[in-house]
This record gives structure tokens, sequence and C-alpha cells, in this order.
């Protein structure tokens, strides 16, 4: 797996002054990246146009634990739907500015599915499967909650 990660300094910001960021990766996808203003409005913030790095490093773990949970019931043969992941993330005051705590809230859709099917797949994609929830466990506590709706 790799990614190439470009600066957008001179010339396409010509103050040079921004902080956005392209990344491409190895399947030839492009992701556009950006700080946040300066808080003293200096030379050295972003111009809010794309997501914080952090905030992409949190996606990811949302694809990489929902994409796990889709798959495990799907072959489990249950009638999934919809799966969706809200995360909320703390993160430490100083740098490196780590996460702490994220919280992973499910909302699973489908035709009756089982609680304990639902569970299952999300202990295994937090503690086997996911391979960003391992590595944030490393520095965050983790932890999770679910719905399920008939659908």
């Amino acid at each position: 797996m790799e990614a190439t990660v470009s600066w957008y300094g001179p010339p396409v910001d010509p103050d040079g002054s921004g902080m956005a960021f392209s990344a491409r990766t190895g399947s030839g996808h492009v992701l556009a990246m950006d700080g946040a203003p300066a808080e003293d409005g200096g030379l050295l913030g972003g111009r809010n146009l794309a997501p914080r790095p952090m905030e992409v490093v949190l996606a990811g773990t949302g694809g990489c634990t929902a994409y796990d949970v889709v798959l495990i019931l799907r072959r489990g043969r249950h009638a999934i739907t919809r799966c969706d992941v809200t995360l909320k993330a703390e993160r430490a005051t100083a740098d490196p500015k780590v996460f702490t705590a994220i919280h992973f809230h499910f909302v699973v859709v489908g035709r009756a599915l089982r609680e304990e099917a639902v569970e299952r797949a999300i202990r295994l994609s937090h503690e086997k499967l996911c391979s960003a929830s391992v590595m944030l466990a490393k520095t965050a506590v983790l932890t999770h909650s679910f719905e399920i709706r008939e659908g």
C-alpha cells in the first residue's frame, strides 16, 4: 500500500501561506486535506477547504470498521440493507495530539437482524479485523454502541 501527499504551494497558492495537501493513493484515488485557519490570522493556517488530516484518519477508521461489519453480516446471510457509524473522538491537548478516546455508534438496518449477530460483528471488527481500530486502540480507549432498525 502506498500514497503520495503533495502540498499545494506556489503556483496553486501564490503566497505559499496555505496548508492544503492532496493525497494520491496507490489505487489511484485523490483526496484533499487542509488545515484549520490560523487562530491568530497568521500565515501558518489552512483555508478550511477540505478535511483535516486527523479527520481523514477518523473517517478511514469508520470506513474500515463499517466494511467489516457489513461483510461479516452478509457472510452470515443476514439481511442487512444499511450500516452507518458515527465516530466521536477526543484528542490529547499536548503534542502529539493523538486520539485518546473514540466512541463508535453503529446504526444497522436490515430485516430481522439479531442483536447477538450485530454485536459479534462489531466486536470482531474492533478486536481482530479492522487494522485502523487495532492501531488506534494503542493510544485511545475505543467504545461502541449500536442500534438495529428494521428496513
